[in-house]
This record gives C-alpha cells, structure tokens and sequence, in this order.
C-alpha cells in the first residue's frame, strides 16, 4: 500500500509543478492549463517514475498471490 501512496504523491505532484510552471510562463486558459499539464506530467511520470511504478506493480502482484 505504502508503494501505491508514494506513486500517486508522485504523480500529483508532478502534476502540480507542471501546472504551476505553465502558469507562471503565461498560459492562464483553465481548460488549457489542465489540459497541457495533464499530458505533459503524464509524459514525464512515464520516463521518471518507472521505478516506482515498477515496485508498485510488484507489490500488487505479490498481494493477489496471497
């Protein structure tokens, strides 16, 4: 559980700084502004969070086996 925490603090965070960098470099269009960011923190969380989602997968498939 605490690997599924770690990832999602993870991608929330990315999430967060990528919005605010997009923001303060002047893109003020709410729908825009989550957009962008949304994919943008998605591309990134794929390249640098793959170890932890590595060791999230793990502990999930550890857990249904029993």
């Amino acid at each position: 559980m605490r690997s599924f925490l770690v990832y999602t603090a993870s991608r929330l965070g990315l999430f967060a700084v990528t919005l605010g960098v997009l923001y303060l470099i002047g893109l003020h269009n709410v729908f825009w502004l989550l957009v962008i960011s949304f994919v943008i923190s998605g591309i990134a969380s794929y390249v640098l969070l793959s170890k932890q989602r590595d060791v999230m997968s793990e502990q999930i498939n550890k857990n249904r086996r029993g």
